[in-house]
């Protein structure tokens, strides 16, 4: 396949395009414009709205990652405009150009995240439960009608609602290694908040079947089918490296330290599971979460 693959320095886009390549696909990054070294990159500048439309004929698929990060520093007034900006933005210019080619790819994926659901306790959440309440919540409603362009000419989008993504080398996990190795990691705030969380290289495995399964569209849950708590995540965490989790940390001082980001990433509830994936015969390798620890840390 003729893949182009946005957000492809990140954590995710990284290991996809690794992944991708090294099954024989052939990829293209979709770089900005300034930083193009290579034939095999593609232009953008989504804040000016300029892309470069020749450069995506004749593709069979697109995956769309890029965005500002979430996790990097208080969300102020300026950093939530660009979380949504870039999500928002750049969506719509890349579907509005998907939908205008001569040769458009059959399917576009185009990320989101379940930030979408919100803070809903321990309601069990599926593709079809409603939208929540919230900054992120808001901000994926948007960037997932961002892509209708692309999906009224014809094109199959489809939304992986990415959880919490373990990855090594990046991501929340890798915020969370060096206190829980030095043994002061423990809950956060009453530790009754569900993570959906979902391997890196399981996450690739999604994708990839989302590429491939053409009776999957709109959204589809990304995450493990095993939601944890809080609690349960950070003793998997201990036991995997071996260090005691009796350090708490409370709910005030992480709103005090984070404010609104801490409220909606750190103490926000979302019990999601995968149930399209599910049925349509994905096998995922790492249901369990402590499995999945182990794998990605080589344990």
């Amino acid at each position: 396949m003729k893949v182009l693959v946005t957000g492809s320095t990140g954590l995710v886009g990284s290991a996809l395009v690794s992944c991708l390549a090294g099954g024989g696909h052939n990829v293209t990054r979709m770089v900005r414009a300034k930083k193009i070294r290579g034939k095999d990159e593609v232009g953008w500048d989504p804040a000016a709205g300029v892309i470069d439309s020749a450069g995506l004929e004749g593709l069979d698929a697109v995956v769309h990652l890029a965005g500002e990060s979430i996790s990097s520093g208080r969300w102020t007034t300026e950093k939530k405009a660009k979380i949504r900006d870039s999500r928002v933005s750049g969506t719509r210019l890349l579907a509005e150009t998907l939908s205008r080619l001569a040769k458009p790819p059959k399917v576009f994926v185009s990320a989101s995240a379940i930030g979408y659901y919100g803070d809903r306790g321990a309601e069990t959440l599926v593709e079809d439960s409603g939208p929540g309440t919230g900054f992120l919540a808001e901000v994926c409603r948007a960037w997932e009608a961002a892509a209708e362009p692309a999906a009224r000419s014809g094109i199959r989008v489809v939304h992986p609602r990415i959880g919490v993504v373990l990855g090594r080398d990046g991501g929340a996990l890798k915020m969370m290694l060096l206190p829980f190795k030095m043994g002061i990691g423990g809950k956060i705030g009453s530790g009754e908040q569900y993570m959906s969380w979902i391997a890196l290289d399981e996450l690739i495995g999604v994708i990839r079947h989302l590429l491939i399964t053409d009776t999957l569209t709109g959204a589809v849950n990304a995450v493990a089918p095993r939601p944890v708590t809080n609690l349960e995540f950070t003793k998997s965490l201990g036991r995997v490296l071996s260090r005691p989790t009796v350090m708490p940390l409370p709910a005030f001082a992480a709103t005090l330290a984070l404010g609104e980001m801490a409220e909606e990433l750190l103490l926000g509830s979302a019990r999601v599971e995968p149930l399209r994936l599910l049925a349509s015969g994905y096998k995922f390798r790492h249901p369990e979460l402590e499995e999945a620890l182990r794998h990605v840390l080589r344990k």
